[in-house]
């Protein structure tokens, strides 16, 4: 049966991040809306926007559309996204969809919830910026987002990232009440996946936040670039 994905992205990246996943979902006859979230524009001023109007720009595309039955994915910093218009879409929702994704917590940021290696990253270069904001180094996005990439297209990929407001970081969004909810909950996680290491910050308690378990999907954080066709998969399976 046909229905609505709307596709909304991690940090530093556009909708363009989903067009290979897109024209999978298309080609199965899917409707899918892959947004660029305000501050994420190419050349946009990442200082404006809060959290908050992010997931306000979320809600406002789904019910400006009038969209229906609609699989809501989040990826990565995008499930703070997700979590926070599930609540204000619910009937309008069939599926909300974690893919190797941050699931809140009461209180905590997602800077509260990576590694003290990764904060000291985002701390130096919001503070080196001029306009907080923290851009993706490219050894990191190597070895840890996109590992299982030729060099080439690594590094094509990484030009067309964009400065992720640091706000984006700090701020908080209220955890889901699943109950009240009342819509099916998944978690898709990368085989491959070591954007977050393994233990105490690995993706794991994300999935056990919601109370499911996570189902394996091939590659690394960045499959929606070198596993496409797999990962459209999982999103119409799960």
């Amino acid at each position: 049966m046909a229905g609505t994905f709307v596709l909304i992205t991690g940090a530093w990246h556009g909708g363009w991040a989903w067009r290979p996943v897109a024209e999978q979902l298309r080609s199965a006859g899917h409707q899918v809306l892959t947004p660029t979230l305000p501050g994420l524009q190419d050349g946009a001023d990442p200082t404006p926007h809060t959290l908050t109007d992010v997931v306000d720009s979320v809600v406002e595309l789904v019910e400006s559309e009038d969209l229906r039955d609609v699989t809501l994915v989040g990826h990565s910093w995008g499930g703070y996204v997700i979590a926070g218009a599930a609540p204000r879409l619910a009937p309008r929702l069939r599926k909300l969809v974690f893919w190797s994704a941050f699931v809140p917590a009461e209180g905590r940021s997602l800077y509260d919830e990576v590694p003290p290696n990764y904060q000291a990253l985002f701390d130096g270069q919001a503070q080196a910026s001029g306009n907080n904001s923290v851009a993706m180094p490219f050894e990191v996005w190597q070895m840890a987002f996109m590992p299982d990439a030729s060099e080439d297209v690594q590094r094509v990929v990484h030009s067309l990232l964009v400065p992720q407001p640091m706000q984006y970081f700090t701020e908080t969004v209220a955890p889901l009440d699943l109950d009240t909810l009342g819509v099916p909950v998944g978690y898709l996680l990368g085989e491959d996946d070591v954007a977050l290491p393994p233990g105490e910050y690995g993706w794991n308690r994300f999935a056990e936040r919601l109370g499911v378990a996570p189902v394996p999907t091939p590659g690394s954080h960045e499959a929606c670039f070198t596993r496409p066709v797999e990962l459209a998969e999982a999103l119409l399976k799960i």
